[in-house]
């Protein structure tokens, strides 16, 4: 079993940043073969935003691109969602998941608005 803790959402004005942060506790992360955060915006459906893999390889989508960074520490058991220039269409509640044949797990979400 995995239990994953993010944290690090709040309220950010237009153009600020923040960091999430997704502490995993149970089995060590870089076993599984992805990493990823996700969102979920008031009606609507939830998207990958970012994602990482075992071999370190990333990719976010397009929308994101350029502002959002996601990257790990393997020591400290954690995947990170580095957030820049934050609009207001970033306002969502993310969540980290982890994956692999061990299993699939999800996080309990932090909310992040971003508003003036």
């Amino acid at each position: 079993q995995v239990q994953l803790v993010e944290s690090g959402g709040g309220l950010v004005q237009p153009g600020g940043s923040l960091r999430l942060s997704c502490a995993a506790s149970g089995r060590r992360i870089f076993s599984y073969d992805s990493m990823g955060w996700y969102r979920q915006a008031p009606g609507k459906q939830r998207e990958l935003v970012a994602v990482i893999s075992s071999g370190g390889v990333t990719n976010v989508i397009d929308s994101v691109k350029g502002r959002f960074t996601i990257s790990r520490d393997n020591a400290k058991n954690t995947i990170y969602l580095q957030m820049n220039s934050l609009k207001p269409e970033d306002t969502a509640v993310y969540y980290c998941r982890i994956r692999g044949s061990a299993g699939d797990y999800w996080g309990q979400g932090t909310q992040l608005t971003v508003s003036s």
